[in-house]
């Protein structure tokens, strides 16, 4: 007979399956978490962009002054 009892040896082998399983599902949990955070990091900075794209569309609209004619007069730069 062999000197391996084949009971024991599926035991190993299914033993080293599932360390090899939990293994990848902490690696999986991590890299979830790490994704996680960098989604909401990102969100954060989009919801700051958007707010200083309205500030400065407030402030062109201010700016400009919608409905006022322009005077050519006001674009020559005051050295001529």
């Amino acid at each position: 007979m062999s000197d391996q009892d084949p009971v024991h040896t599926d035991a190993g082998q299914l033993s080293l399956r599932i360390e090899a399983l939990e293994a990848k599902l902490v690696f999986a949990e991590d890299l979830l978490e790490t994704l996680n955070l960098t989604v909401y990091r990102q969100q954060q900075h989009i919801e700051r962009l958007q707010k200083q794209l309205a500030r400065l569309a407030e402030q062109v609209a201010g700016n400009t002054g919608a409905g006022e004619a322009r005077n050519l007069k006001d674009e020559i730069p005051p050295h001529y």
